[in-house]
């Protein structure tokens, strides 16, 4: 029996040495050559199913590597198409493994940057989401925009700006809308504060947002919110007028009733911030209640209040002003019915058949017409008081000069003897004095169409009738002078044929006119415009000196004015 050869080390078994002591063990069994041949092909058949079952496995690798391959080069071109970046990548050469060695960093570095670009882009699509739905005011959420995909077919610089400049314009168009939804904001806020109105119960019916103070950068700025404050501000605005109005009415209407009841100022200063507005345009008001419901209620009852006061006290209201208007009349000397007057006054009140307000704005009318007339009599009137004066010097000059004892060296008869002087001087003037005063009263009767009436009387006539007079007074006492004459000459003819008599002389200080003291005449009279009346006679002017001109006016009325435009 052969020995067994040596068993060979696991590491260093080829199929030959197998084989080999395959055909020791064999041989040792002692195995046919049919059975050796049959196991033999087992064994070749075994060996190639092992074989053929690794390459199928090695070919199925390789395919896996191709695909890849494939599949990373196909990701690096739909990358790079999407990211706009040209595909112009050089493929190394070599093995699958190498190839795919050199793809992997590639598509990495492709991947990263699109991820990136997804980032971008849907920041940029979130944004644009939420401003969008804040513009719709669809109510939306902020965070709807991370819902909404993005398109990773075109993640494209190019695209990326279009996006960036479409939400650009969405920020200014959020930007201005803002901006109108804060100046709506504002100019509700300065209305309400003007009508005292609750700004944030106002601002929210429009919009919770908008009184919200913590929401400031989530006001809604939706189309239907800007059309509401729209429409809420000139409502606001209307309102605000149709106050101002009110008020400047009540205003208007507190002045005219505190001019007739002539109230004293520390009353009407209790509502001198109504009578402030009626000079006030509607946009100057931004002061706090200004324009208050309160405010008008109160100025309502304050009017109602003093239009009760005004009806009692209009008739002394209505007589105050024609008692005014009488002395007005009075003071220029023209013609007044007062009684006349003052009983169809007191027939209209009475009868209620008249508006008291139009009859006080009639006889202001009425007060400011005669202070015209009275203007355009004043030259005249002054000419007629320089013309009496000049009268009076006149008339006293005649009687200085008719007393015997003018220059004794009695008390105040050097006073008397400048006035005399001067007198003289003025005299003289008389008659230009009368030339220019009737030149004038001519004049404005041919403008004005009526008699100047100086006290009911034309004063022509009486102008006239004073010349008359004068002249007359001059004629006599010229006949005096001429009679006088004719004693003396008498006298000293008689003298001369029968000699000198004693003639009796009056004592010192004596005087034949009874209207002299200490060797003087009287001063002359004073006289009041009131107190004077018209000549009619020389006996009259001797006895009791010349009247002055002064009239009486005739008042006009609203039911009938015409004699005051006579006058």
């Amino acid at each position: 029996m052969s020995a067994v050869p040596p068993p060979v080390s696991p590491s260093r078994t080829t199929c030959a040495s197998l084989l080999h002591e395959l055909q020791i063990i064999w041989d040792e069994i002692g195995e046919g050559d049919s059975e050796r041949d049959t196991m033999l092909l087992q064994l070749e058949q075994e060996c190639l199913d092992i074989y053929r079952k690794k390459v199928e496995i090695t070919r199925k690798y390789r395919a896996d590597l191709h695909k890849s391959l494939a599949d990373g080069q196909a990701q690096i071109a739909t990358i790079a198409s999407a990211l706009g970046e040209s595909n112009s990548f050089s493929w190394a050469r070599g093995s699958l493994k190498d190839q795919i060695s050199a793809v992997k960093p590639v598509l990495d570095e492709l991947s990263l940057k699109k991820q990136e670009r997804v980032r971008d882009f849907s920041v940029i699509q979130t944004q644009i989401v939420r401003i969008s739905s804040e513009i719709a005011g669809n109510g939306v959420a902020t965070n709807a925009g991370e819902d909404s995909g993005v398109d990773e077919r075109d993640l494209t610089v190019k695209r990326l700006g279009e996006l960036k400049s479409h939400l650009e314009e969405l920020h200014k168009e959020k930007a201005l809308r803002l901006q109108k939804v804060n100046s709506h904001v504002n100019t509700i806020h300065d209305l309400s504060v003007a009508m005292s109105i609750d700004f944030f119960k106002t601002l929210d019916e429009v919009h919770p947002s908008l009184s919200d103070q913590s929401a400031a950068h989530s006001k809604s700025i939706s189309n239907d919110t800007l059309a509401r404050l729209t429409a809420l501000t000139n409502s606001l605005k209307q309102e605000k007028q149709q106050r101002l109005q009110k008020l400047q009415e009540l205003g208007s209407k507190l002045i005219e009733v505190w001019n007739l009841m002539e109230t004293p100022t520390e009353e009407r200063n209790n509502f001198d911030h109504v009578t402030r507005l009626i000079s006030s345009s509607v946009d100057e008001l931004t002061r706090h209640g200004c324009l208050s419901l309160d405010v008008i209620e109160q100025t309502e009852a304050e009017v109602e209040r003093l239009n009760v006061l005004k009806a009692s006290k209009m008739k002394e209201l209505v007589f105050k002003r024609q008692n005014e208007l009488e002395e007005i009349y009075r003071g220029v000397h023209m013609d007044v019915d007062s009684d006349g007057a003052r009983q169809i006054l007191s027939s209209l009140i009475d009868s209620g058949n008249v508006n008291l307000s139009d009859l006080l704005s009639s006889m202001d009318d009425q007060i400011v017409k005669a202070k015209e007339q009275a203007s355009s009599r004043k030259d005249i009137l002054d000419k007629v008081e320089k013309c009496k004066f000049a009268f009076e010097e006149d008339k006293w000059l005649d009687e200085y000069e008719k007393d015997e004892n003018r220059y004794s060296a009695g008390r105040g008869a050097h006073k008397n003897l400048k006035r005399a002087e001067k007198a003289r001087i003025l005299v003289g003037k008389i008659p230009s004095i009368i030339e220019s005063l009737t030149a004038r009263v001519k004049a404005w009767e041919s403008e004005k169409g009526v008699p100047f009436l100086y006290d009911k009387v034309p004063l022509l006539h009486i102008v006239e009738e004073y010349a008359a007079q004068r002249q007359e007074r001059e004629e006599e006492k010229r006949k005096s002078r001429e009679q006088k004459r004719l004693q003396e000459q008498h006298a000293t003819e008689q003298e001369v044929l029968f000699g000198s008599r004693p003639s009796t002389k009056k004592p010192l200080g004596q005087s034949t006119n009874a209207n002299t003291m200490v060797g003087t005449p009287i001063s002359r009279r004073t006289s009041t415009p009131s107190g004077r009346h018209g000549v009619s006679a020389a006996k009259e002017r001797r006895e009791s000196g010349r009247a002055n001109m002064t009239p009486v006016n005739y008042v006009a009325l609203p039911k009938d004015d015409s004699v005051s435009r006579r006058n």
